[in-house]
């Protein structure tokens, strides 16, 4: 019987979604996560390629990217723009707008679901610029964490696949280390197996450090198996040793849920060994990914069946509906590691997702050996690595086709980029006409050296800090909006002082004081002034309730960003009548909202009312942007009362979490 031709087309997924809701008005000029930051102790006898890797120009903020935190967790039935691509043998469902990622994995003769598949699209604080949710294979590049394209929409196109027919093109500017990447999603016709080809490419003069993470969800019910005898171990703790594998510290941790606290897995891999990782469930079937040997990584994150792991487990999901663990595929050992990738070369590599079926007697004995020797003979037999290198030869020809058709369109961020670079990236196309109004400022900028006077009936736009860009803000016109978002561009170069004079300048004929005041306010923060930070904050907040010209949702987003930090700055030097005053000038709907009910809480401790802190946690609220390894819940609750932490507000991932210890003033 003649196979079916694969098919693309657009279609929807109506899921309960919570809305983004408007980006963060106000540029990260801190850093925003720590929970991947390594304590140095660690650094000591590690591999030396492993130990330069770590130590390689980490990212220090999400700039330029701006910040997702203004969604909630009010889901209401929403219809998303799906790509399905399909043949006899797999059903692969794309949500091009939100980070391009496969949401599932259909195997039709067996009627199985390959991956853990979230019912509902609920975002929470886990990647680099906020807004990020689970399921599915995720595309992570950037840096150390989940990419500030998690929720973002990708450039979507059918191009001519090696076979002769068709594949899906997705693709993007990644901005944090300003590098364009394409991943290309091939299945010839009649293959179990999906073909993901990765390229990574450097346009620039100078090198530039990538990472770059595949990240699969998998129910957590199965057994996770790679081609290790050990892997190292990092925990939310912040150290990374190594542990034997499958068993460490008693405990099985190739099965998720016999471990009680999250941690990541990164198994090391011995040089030659082909690349896999598998999820098995208890009759021996699920899921394997493996790829050519540039991805060398392999990764298990689990949860574990602790109360902060279940917790998390419910909240990004829908209570009741399942848990998951994540395995992963990247292109160093550890996900502490940035890769220098030369200028003008590229990074490419072949991925391939399949069903598996191996005997589950030997998959789940206790002879590790035999279990990875089963999982990887039945690869072997399914998928061999000669026919992996060879797809990937196959497909590498076709990396720089162009697009026949378009099915969904990304940022403008690559076409300001191409126009500025004069770059030439034959197959992901970033054209003129995708320039929106976040880059008309900035086009303007590049064709006339100078920056446009910016509407006043609006909070400033995003900023931008690569050297070329900088380097023409501080050729332009000294004007204070030019002198604000050349302040950025230098703090995000590292020089401090250089953004404070710039700011400074900008402040004293700056028609709306604000951005400047609040950029001031968080530069006195990093640089150990508390009280002065207290003072700009205080008087930021001050000049936007005199210049914001309307409730509509940027206003209100930007009110509610520069309140809360203003809150917190006045909170940390016991200024709290002032703080007080802050809490007022904010509008209702702001106070209402979990992340304030939080910021009330700290407030009426520092007000010395242990009691009303009591009530608050008593009426509960939810912090829908709390973030990845948070523990001020538990800290605040530890000041307040000796009674345990309730369940809906432990987020704990650590084994202990330091105690704060009570109040005085109850």
């Amino acid at each position: 019987m003649t196979p079916t031709a694969t098919t693309i087309h657009r279609d929807t997924l109506t899921l309960p979604a919570a809305a983004l809701g408007t980006a963060n008005p106000l540029p990260p000029l801190r850093s925003r996560h720590a929970v991947h930051e390594l304590d140095e102790r660690s650094l000591v006898g590690l591999p030396r390629d492993m130990a330069r890797q770590i130590g390689y120009e980490p990212l220090r903020s999400a700039l330029p990217a701006r910040v997702l935190d203004g969604y909630g967790r009010e889901r209401t039935a929403t219809a998303l723009d799906t790509i399905v691509i399909e043949n006899d043998k797999l059903r692969v469902t794309v949500l091009p707008g939100l980070g391009g990622r496969i949401h599932a994995l259909h195997h039709k003769p067996s009627g199985r679901d390959l991956l853990y598949s979230n019912p509902v699209f609920q975002p929470a604080d886990f990647a680099l610029n906020g807004a990020w949710y689970s399921g599915g294979i995720e595309w992570n590049i950037g840096a150390t964490g989940h990419g500030a394209l998690s929720c973002a929409p990708y450039h979507a196109a059918v191009v001519p696949a090696p076979d002769g027919g068709s594949m899906l093109r997705l693709w993007e500017w990644e901005r944090l280390r300003d590098l364009p990447f394409q991943v290309d999603l091939w299945l010839p016709a009649d293959s179990d197996f999906l073909y993901v080809g990765v390229r990574i490419r450097n346009p620039h003069e100078k090198p530039a450090p990538v990472y770059w993470w595949s990240n699969i969800a998998v129910p957590e019910e199965r057994r996770v198996l790679a081609p290790a005898d050990e892997a190292w171990h990092f925990g939310y703790a912040r150290s990374l040793r190594k542990v034997p594998v499958p068993a460490a510290d008693g405990v099985d941790l190739t099965y998720p849920l016999h471990s009680v606290h999250p941690a990541d897995y990164f198994y090391d891999l011995p040089d030659g060994q082909r690349r896999w990782i598998a999820a098995l469930d208890g009759d021996g079937h699920g899921l394997v990914q493996t790829s050519t040997d540039p991805l060398r990584g392999r990764k298990l994150f689990l949860w574990g069946n602790g109360a902060g792991g279940r917790r998390w487990q419910d909240w990004l999901t829908e209570p009741g509906t399942g848990g998951y663990a994540e395995i992963q595929a990247g292109l160093a050992r550890t996900q502490l590691e940035h890769v220098r990738l030369d200028a003008g070369a590229e990074f490419s590599w072949l991925e391939a997702y399949g069903p598996l079926g191996a005997d589950p007697g030997l998959v789940h004995g206790d002879d590790w050996a035999a279990a990875r020797a089963e999982t990887e003979d039945r690869l072997a037999a399914a998928l061999s690595r000669e026919a992996v290198d060879a797809a990937y030869a196959a497909w590498l020809p076709h990396a720089d086709a162009e697009p026949v058709e378009t099915l969904a369109t990304g940022s403008g961020w690559g076409a300001l980029e191409v126009l500025r670079g004069g770059y030439k990236l034959p197959g992901t196309p970033f054209d003129e006409a995708h320039l929106g109004p976040d880059q008309e400022p900035w086009h303007a900028l590049l064709s006339t050296g100078d920056f446009p006077v910016p509407d006043p009936t609006a909070p400033p736009g995003p900023s931008l800090v690569a050297p070329p860009w900088r380097d023409m803000l501080e050729t332009a016109l000294a004007e204070p909006h030019t002198e604000y978002h050349l302040g950025v561009a230098q703090w995000h170069a590292g020089d401090r002082a250089q953004a404070v004079r710039s700011w400074e300048r900008g402040l004293v004929l700056a028609p709306s004081r604000w951005p400047l005041l609040r950029a001031l306010a968080a530069a006195d923060q990093v640089e150990g002034f508390p009280e002065r930070a207290a003072d700009h904050y205080a008087e930021a907040f001050d000049a936007l309730c005199g210049e914001r010209h309307d409730d509509g949702p940027e206003w209100t987003a930007t009110t509610a960003a520069l309140g809360r930090e203003a809150l917190a700055a006045l909170i940390a030097v016991e200024r709290t009548a002032e703080a007080r005053r802050v809490w007022g000038q904010l509008p209702a709907e702001v106070r209402a909202r979990g992340a304030f009910r939080l910021v009330e809480a700290q407030l009426l401790l520092a007000e010395g009312k242990p009691e009303a802190v009591r009530a608050v946690f008593a009426e509960g609220f939810e912090v829908a942007d709390l973030k990845e390894g948070a523990e001020v819940l538990g800290q605040l609750w530890e000041r307040v009362s000796d009674d345990p932490l309730p369940a809906r507000y432990d987020f704990r991932m650590r084994p202990t979490a330091p105690a704060a210890g009570r109040t005085t003033a109850d």
